[in-house]
């Protein structure tokens, strides 16, 4: 678990990794501008910060450089854009930043980026269990329909243990049939994975958006999974 310090002016951005960070187990600070950016990082020491470079007040490659040139500049600093130039991302770089997040982000690359931003902050940290995959995760596109028409290969019956030997009643419409097995598949995932959604979403290979709107489609309770882990 590491404290991570997120820099976006956009709201919509700072939930969206807050929410996956603290899933991962993550201490998560956030920032919407510069004045934000200095005040957390003198009060909670980030092990890394995620900044964006365009920002209101002062732009993340200048709040980089001061960062730098004042020797406060001792965690590791991913760049974030959706608009900047390769000279930036150079430029920054040059500064100090481990690596640059092109936006949207996705959740494979964000963990990727951050486990090697720990890990190059910290070379004794253990690896965590759920990012080992993440740079092979290839599935992450799929669609829901096709993760559950063969796009997503289902573990053995003999690993899944006796949850997944549940019977289902064929006798009654496709659609219904369908639901019904997509509820258990999902349940016995979050079961599994001990509530996560970040762990879900990668083992069946589907983005956080489309999962959240498929569990809720088909009335999965989220709590049921971290119960599970819990008893």
């Amino acid at each position: 678990m590491a404290n991570i310090l997120v820099v976006d002016d956009e709201l919509g951005i700072r939930d969206l990794l807050s929410e996956i960070l603290n899933d991962e187990g993550h201490n998560v600070e956030l920032a919407e501008n510069a004045a934000q950016a200095r005040a957390a990082r003198g009060r909670t020491r980030p092990d890394l910060v995620l900044l964006d470079i365009w920002m209101p007040d002062t732009d993340g490659v200048t709040l980089l450089k001061e960062w730098s040139t004042t020797g406060l500049l001792s965690m590791p600093v991913i760049m974030m854009s959706g608009h900047a130039t390769i000279e930036t991302a150079v430029e920054a770089t040059k500064i100090g930043a481990q690596s640059f997040l092109e936006k949207p982000i996705t959740m494979q690359k964000l963990l990727k980026a951050v486990e090697a931003g720990l890990a190059r902050n910290s070379p004794g940290m253990a690896r965590k269990p759920g990012m080992q995959g993440v740079a092979v995760s290839v599935l992450a596109d799929l669609t829901v329909e096709a993760a559950m028409t063969g796009g997503q290969t289902l573990p053995p019956v003999v690993e899944m243990g006796p949850q997944a030997r549940q019977l289902f009643e064929l006798d009654k419409p496709l659609r219904d049939a369908r639901d019904e097995f997509e509820k258990s598949y999902f349940e016995f995932h979050l079961a599994k994975e001990g509530g996560s959604m970040t762990r879900v979403a990668e083992k069946t290979g589907l983005e956080r958006t489309h999962l959240y709107r498929k569990l809720k489609q088909l009335g999965v309770d989220l709590s049921r999974g971290k119960r599970s882990a819990a008893s």
